[in-house]
């Protein structure tokens, strides 16, 4: 199975990266070009533990439709989201926080297998391994860019959450 493994150093506490990660706000405005949106299950704010969020978005010029859940997570540590139904036979990606520096590096794992045997496992390593490493670099870099630059005012990210 391919796997897209991305370090991205961002100058902020890992409690802000940690909740910027996994803020369905940040997530939409990332994929903006791809028209991007939350349509079920948490669609705004933090997503937590055990919760689902349903992603519809276009790629290839095609719609699309991800429903994925938070199936791991320990605070400021480490989450996992992988896919409960959608366009993928399977998928887990996995979100690690590291102090660093004075910041945080952002670690992403993400491991995925598409469907249709030896024609998906083609799609996977000629096609789809490289977009979606674009999509996650592009996205981390709105992270990042976010909260260095606005990370007191971002909604919802310093709130604490009873749901751990």
């Amino acid at each position: 199975m391919p796997a897209i493994n991305l370090q991205t150093f961002i100058q902020a506490p890992i409690n802000v990266c940690f909740d910027a990660a996994r803020s369905i706000d940040l997530h939409v405005q990332s994929m903006q070009r791809h028209r991007e949106q939350a349509i079920a299950g948490i669609t705004r704010g933090l997503i937590n533990l055990n919760q689902t969020v349903t992603w519809r978005a276009w790629h290839f010029g095609l719609p699309f439709k991800l429903k994925v859940q938070i199936t791991e997570m320990k605070r400021n540590e480490f989450f996992v989201d992988q896919m409960v139904s959608g366009p993928f036979k399977w998928f887990r990606h996995y979100h690690a926080f590291w102090p660093q520096n004075g910041g945080t590096l952002m670690v992403d794992e993400f491991v995925f297998k598409s469907p249709l045997g030896w024609l998906g496992r083609l799609a996977d390593q000629w096609v789809l391994k490289d977009y979606l490493q674009t999509l996650l670099s592009e996205r981390n870099q709105l992270i990042k860019h976010t909260v260095e630059t606005q990370a007191i005012t971002l909604p919802n990210l310093n709130r604490r959450e009873n749901a751990y």
